[in-house]
């Protein structure tokens, strides 16, 4: 049976009760339009002692170059429809469809109620093992809202007579009631019985490009913090306190590097070696112990590798993840040129306040030094299958350049400059001269002259 609650830790820790049942409004519980799903925003940290990077999805940008997939449209807060968009095809394939996010929509009272039967009755016992186990995953996380909604139409199932599949949207939120919403893509299948659609099956949706979530396929035990959520698999429950207790020192942290507003919650989820396969997508180069991803409503959803994971880097790898999460824009960025920047923030934050020479990526920045790099900041991002030392040495440039922009400009200006680069798509020599006062191209050879002197 799947487990809904974390671990306490005493008083003044995490909140592991299990979940109250919550009244849902009109407003939390009413049919809308299907959200756009987010863009792919995947930050990830390499194993320990080696750093972070910023894994790109590969869309198709001029000249070829790796990017973020970007959306041409974006939902506001309420999930709705973008205006002119028509719904595609025929008025009986509407009405279907319309009849089946109606039982999603019942369905989701009953989870925002704690409601298992009535999330249930919706659907065909074979879908009912699933359906169980993301209901208790959901109920742990302390969803607040969930708003079912889709503009496609049903189109039958293969093989399957009289089934029929529906992706639909699902905006949802966890802890805070009122929060703009993060979104999923889900399959469903259907039968009819009668009029009534009746769900036979629930599936990992094959179009969201941000991949599976771990609600969708996991049993969850959580652990709730002031800052931050802490979830993970039933076999990884005694860490559950450490854990939190780490995130929320991090998230006060990341707090300090929020470009926007501060995330209302940090999500946290600690991956043993099957769900870091599994769980958004997998995938990540070898390296990686770490990465934040876009889902939504302005959040990215952390996920570390219990595999990768030494104790003693587990609080620099949450401070540079929730930066991440704290300082990327819904949509990811777009430029591979600004990847040092990025990284170099987070491993600034990630390093909270050390002295340089006590970094521990300096060697492995000396080694890069002595060949292997053009000396531009914006080429100095590694390949998926770089090896450790190449990649330790494009984090440690990254973090040794925005350190000397810290020393020089101050942490607020400097997040000026990230603000206007990475959210705003200003070219840095655009950026450099509002913010700065400076011209950029000096200002990049000082950076790469301070890197030189701080590498020794």
């Amino acid at each position: 049976m799947p487990t809904t609650t974390g671990s306490a830790s005493g008083a003044g820790g995490p909140d592991v009760a299990p979940p109250a049942p919550l009244t849902p409004t009109a407003a939390q519980t009413a049919v809308v339009p299907a959200v756009p799903a987010p863009a792919l925003t995947t930050g990830t940290r390499r194993r320990w002692p080696l750093w972070t990077v910023l894994g790109l999805a590969l869309g198709l940008v001029a000249g070829a170059v790796p990017g973020v997939l970007l959306r041409q449209f974006a939902p506001d807060a309420a999930g709705q429809q973008t205006a002119g968009r028509e719904a595609p095809g025929t008025a009986a394939e509407r009405q279907l469809a319309a009849r089946m996010v109606a039982q999603l929509d019942r369905q989701g009272s009953a989870l925002l109620r704690g409601d298992k039967a009535g999330f249930l009755a919706v659907a065909e016992p074979t879908a009912r093992p699933a359906l169980t186990r993301r209901y208790a995953a959901l109920r742990a996380l302390r969803v607040t809202t969930w708003r079912p909604g889709t503009e496609r139409v049903p189109v039958a199932v293969d093989g399957q007579p009289g089934q029929w599949r529906l992706t639909v949207t699902v905006g949802y939120c966890f802890v805070l009631p009122g929060c703009a919403p993060s979104t999923a893509e889900l399959g469903t299948r259907w039968r009819l019985v009668g009029e009534e659609p009746r769900l036979v099956a629930v599936e990992p949706s094959r179009t969201d490009p941000t991949g599976v979530r771990p609600w969708e396929v996991d049993d969850l035990v959580v652990a709730v913090g002031r800052r931050a959520l802490v979830a993970t698999t039933p076999a990884q429950r005694a860490k559950l306190p450490g854990l939190l207790a780490r995130a929320e020192a991090a998230a006060r942290a990341a707090d300090r590097y929020a470009v926007g507003p501060v995330p209302d919650r940090y999500l946290v989820y600690y991956a043993g070696k099957a769900e870091w396969q599994r769980w958004y997508g997998g995938g990540r180069p070898k390296w990686t112990a770490g990465y934040a991803v876009g889902v939504g409503g302005g959040r990215h959803d952390v996920v570390l590798n219990a595999q990768s994971l030494a104790p003693a880097g587990v609080d620099d790898l949450l401070r540079h993840e929730l930066t991440h999460a704290a300082s990327l824009p819904d949509q990811g960025y777009a430029d591979r040129a600004d990847w040092w920047l990025v990284e170099g923030l987070a491993e600034y934050a990630g390093a909270d306040g050390q002295p340089v020479d006590r970094y521990e990526g300096l060697a492995e920045v000396r080694k890069l030094l002595r060949g292997g790099w053009s000396g531009r900041l914006d080429a100095v991002a590694p390949a998926d299958d770089a090896t450790d030392d190449r990649v330790g040495g494009a984090y440690g440039v990254g973090y040794l350049a925005v350190r000397h922009l810290v020393d020089r400009y101050g942490e607020q200006r400097v997040l000026d400059f990230f603000r206007a680069v990475v959210h705003q798509r200003r070219t840095p020599d655009e950026a450099a001269d509002e913010v700065f006062g400076d011209p950029w191209p000096a200002l990049h050879d000082d950076c790469v002259a301070y890197v030189r002197s701080a590498a020794g």
